[in-house]
């Protein structure tokens, strides 16, 4: 495959997703807005409005509606994407089930951001976390590039015949999706190249063969039609890693299940999602010129969550604290603790494993702020003595 022409540029995350959408043209976009994500449907239908694609923009009253256009049209037969924040996707609670259950891939970009109440506008990752049983895809981005590139990468992986099933390309509100970031984009000749054509635009409801969709379904399928969905819905973890290879042959941009940082060697980790990984990383750095080793997990696939990869590449560290960015209520942890000590459990053992939930509704979390997460599992290693389930930066 021929290396596509890379183009530099400074855009925020909103900008360089819905440049995103307009390379990739497709049939339907419907939205409405909500902060932070207001911006990319606001690029997007300007876009729109400038020629620069040949979309159906739908603006609508509400964002359950505007899932629910999506439906629609997904269910037709057309390529379909919106985009919503926060409060905006508990409204389409409802409608991603349907969505997942009827197997229609459209894609959604979550611009994470808290979830009411107290009513607060910044980010954590409690929206998307709200929803990450409801059968969607979820995938994360930590920066711009990321977020540009994830996006891209994931509308073929929820078209393959493997998977027909709809997902969430999810980043942080403010932190990523308006800050100004430099990046590489490629031209919309090589984007539209690398996803292709619309191959269900003849399978759909206005396809040639009689179709049936949101059918009533009673004890006799039901069961047999979630087995299917589910295995729809892991078949994406094989299909990611396909797309991520022909993607780096075309950008020279390497992408996983997860990201590896100097976690080798390490004998202390974190596993972390989103924006906060890079302030991670920084820590990591530090704490290797002191000689501390220090590594890192970055979840970029969450749904479906990669178990055995996932434990195979913790498999040698003493200790390892995980990082939410929501709280799950349960009083046993945030919801990437669960998934993590569940993949853990019967195939690696013996290690000091920690809940932090941090940065909710936009509380800063800064490089010291990591290192006191790291300075708790060396203690606990030497020690045995720890909490299992803490807050970090919280005013107790």
């Amino acid at each position: 495959m021929a290396k596509a022409e890379q183009i530099r540029k400074s855009l925020s995350g909103n900008e360089a997703v819905a440049a995103a959408m307009m390379q990739i043209n497709p049939d339907v976009m419907a939205a409405f807005p909500i902060t932070p994500s207001t911006e990319v449907p606001q690029y997007f239908s300007s876009f729109k409005a400038n020629g620069l694609c040949t979309s159906e923009f739908v603006p609508v009253e509400s964002e359950h509606s505007a899932i629910s256009a999506c439906i629609g049209a997904s269910g037709a037969g057309a390529r379909v994407f919106t985009a919503t924040s926060a409060n905006g996707l508990a409204l389409m609670h409802e409608m991603l089930y349907i969505a997942a259950g009827d197997r229609l891939p459209l894609v959604i970009a979550v611009v994470n951001r808290a979830l009411s109440a107290p009513i607060n506008i910044h980010n954590d990752h409690s929206d998307s976390m709200g929803s990450r049983d409801c059968g969607f895809i979820q995938v994360y981005a930590e920066d711009v590039q990321e977020a540009y590139d994830n996006f891209i990468q994931t509308v073929i992986v929820t078209e393959h015949p493997d998977v027909m099933t709809p997902a969430m390309v999810c980043y942080d509100g403010f932190i990523t999706s308006h800050a100004v970031e430099n990046f590489y984009m490629m031209n919309k000749e090589d984007v539209q190249g690398f996803v292709g054509e619309n191959k269900r635009s003849g399978d759909g409801l206005l396809g040639k063969e009689n179709k049936l969709i949101g059918a009533l379904a009673l004890q006799n399928v039901y069961i047999e039609m979630k087995r299917q969905q589910v295995e729809g819905l892991n078949n994406a973890k094989k299909v990611y890693l396909e797309v991520a290879k022909k993607f780096e042959e075309l950008t020279g941009r390497k992408y996983g299940l997860f990201e590896e940082y100097k976690l080798d060697d390490a004998e202390y980790a974190i596993v972390i999602i989103g924006s906060s990984a890079g302030t991670a990383k920084r820590c990591v750095d530090d704490l290797r010129e002191k000689g501390v080793k220090a590594g890192l997990l970055k979840i970029r696939l969450f749904r479906p969550f990669p178990s055995e990869e996932i434990a195979e590449a913790l498999k040698n560290v003493k200790a390892v604290a995980i990082m939410d960015k929501a709280e799950g209520m349960s009083g046993n942890g945030g919801p990437l603790f669960t998934d993590l000590v569940s993949s853990l459990y019967g195939r690696v053992d013996n290690k000091v494993i920690m809940s932090y939930i941090y940065g909710l509704g936009g509380r800063d979390v800064k490089v010291s702020s990591i290192a006191k997460v790291y300075d708790a599992l060396q203690k606990a290693t030497e020690t045995g003595e720890y909490s299992r389930y803490n807050y970090l930066e919280v005013r107790e």
